[in-house]
């Protein structure tokens, strides 16, 4: 990639044509508005003057302009950013468009930055920072049906940048890849026994990374033979990842797939159960569970050894192996040995069955898929910017299958594309799956998510907590109590929203 080779130019070269007769030919007619409708608002193709005021798209590529783009710290700091402009700047050097780094502080403030020019042109963030942007008009609607990548994308990642304005839908980003919570563990940590006592079905996987249940026991006896080591370790306080372990038994964040605050439901359900198994859960960690402490030492406690198992996303896994690869020449390996044993050691899986009881010391559970918080992240284009079909261009670039494949082996993360993820296989090809079935939740794009966070937090730590007091006076005694600990939570999201603004 990036022009090592007179092959790859010449792909970049008949890519760059392709988009080029794409955005001539089909944009101009699209407008700047996207034609994806859904359930009864199918409409025809609307006017971005719905949302951003002007139609901005006409399919011809501003020429001699340098675009600024706003990525994330990983791919910047593992190369990829650099491997991607290079490749679009070679691509697009006859229009003169070039393509550089905006950077600036990863957090920006578009909607104060970007009217006096100092915003991005194209910014890279996750859905729910999109879409408050897209709310403040502040972000163009996209022609996204004219993206190479469109049909490639699962209608559940694009939901997660649409709007609705006047009956006709705006999609307002594109989605470059999945972010939902995987189970890390050390394979060299396991009992060496494993395979005659941790390995029921015979499939070649421990059960102790297949179901919670057997996580759990195996967590109570790693830490019984030494009282300094631990099997799971998780931070409850973490909404993030807590939340998952509802939504397996029927809990949710807002109605009406995530769009309606007026109905809360981290309590529907059977939600109850899920927050009983995050207190089981509790009771084999320390007290390091009740607060974000274990966020923050995970990566070296993983490397360690303190901890067998944790949760974390995608991305993280370059971090994790640092650490262990850190640790693997501490102990006399060079450079290249530490790397190849912690590529081999590292594994990255999705997430434990959930017994349907949530018992988790229930010895034959009946098991049940378990459902995650996830989110998406993807390019937006600012409203501001002076070049917007070569900003477009750039996505397009961006989103295509040569690049989200190398993406994805640079950084590790999860394609949204079904293509690249397809091709490599494994755990990224798992995750689109579980978006497709439902099993990853997508993080709600609307502004009232902000109300969620802090009774969410303080019921997950009350959770934790109850695992370090005596038996009359912990919090919550049983299923009922859990259930009403949760509705309290619902009451004080939707006052919160409604009432306390």
């Amino acid at each position: 990639m990036g022009g090592n080779s007179a092959e790859k130019r010449k792909q970049m070269k008949r890519k760059k044509e392709v988009a080029l007769l794409l955005l001539t030919a089909v944009l101009a007619a699209a407008g700047c508005a996207d034609e994806k409708t859904t359930g009864e608002n199918t409409t025809e193709s609307g006017s971005a003057a719905a949302v951003s005021g002007s139609s901005v798209f006409d399919g011809e590529l501003e020429e001699n302009v340098t675009i600024r783009v706003l990525e994330n710290d990983t791919a910047i700091s593992k190369g990829y950013f650099e491997e991607l402009i290079t490749a679009f700047n070679e691509a697009y050097a006859d229009q003169g468009i070039t393509a550089v780094d905006a950077n600036m502080d990863q957090y920006l403030d578009l909607a104060n930055d970007g009217p006096y020019g100092y915003g991005p042109d194209v910014l890279y963030q996750a859905n729910d920072v999109i879409m408050q942007y897209a709310k403040g008009k502040h972000i163009y609607p996209l022609p996204v049906q004219q993206l190479s990548c469109y049909e490639q994308i699962p209608e559940s990642a694009w939901k997660a940048y649409e709007t609705t304005v006047d009956g006709t839908t705006y999609c307002c980003g594109v989605p470059v890849n999945v972010q939902a919570p995987m189970l890390y563990y050390r394979a060299d940590l396991l009992p060496e026994d494993w395979q005659e006592n941790w390995d029921e079905d015979q499939n070649g996987v421990p059960d102790m990374v297949e179901n919670w249940n057997d996580l759990y026991a195996y967590s109570k006896e790693r830490h019984e033979e030494n009282p300094a080591q631990y099997g799971y370790m998780k931070s409850l306080y973490d909404v993030y990842f807590s939340s998952g372990f509802l939504f397996s038994y029927g809990g949710y964040v807002f109605g009406e797939e995530n769009t309606n605050p007026e109905d809360v439901g981290f309590s529907a359900g059977e939600a109850e159960k899920g927050a009983w198994v995050l207190q089981q859960l509790a009771g084999v960690m320390n007290e390091e569970c009740i607060d974000d402490t274990i966020t923050t030492n995970a990566y070296s406690k993983l490397g360690d050894g303190t901890y067998f198992a944790t949760l974390s996303t995608p991305d993280m896994y370059s971090t994790f192996a640092d650490e262990l690869e850190k640790e693997y020449e501490a102990e006399g390996m060079n450079e290249e040995e530490a790397r190849e044993t912690a590529k081999q050691n590292l594994i990255m899986t999705t997430l434990p069955k959930l017994p349907e009881s949530g018992d988790l010391s229930e010895s034959d559970p009946v098991l049940i898929d378990m459902k995650a918080m996830g989110g998406v992240n993807g390019y937006a284009v600012s409203a501001y910017t002076k070049a917007p079909d070569a900003c477009l261009a750039f996505i397009d670039f961006a989103t295509s299958y040569e690049m989200v494949t190398r993406r994805s082996e640079m950084l590790g993360i999860a394609p949204a594309r079904g293509d690249a993820a397809e091709s490599a296989g494994d755990v990224s090809e798992k995750i689109y799956a579980n978006l497709e079935n439902g099993n990853v939740v997508l993080m709600p794009s609307i502004s009232e998510v902000s109300q969620i966070w802090m009774p969410a937090q303080t019921f997950f730590t009350d959770l934790a907590k109850d695992a370090f007091r005596s038996g009359s006076e912990k919090k919550y005694q049983d299923l009922p109590a859990l259930k009403s600990g949760l509705e309290q939570v619902d009451t004080q999201i939707h006052d919160a929203i409604y009432t306390l603004k």
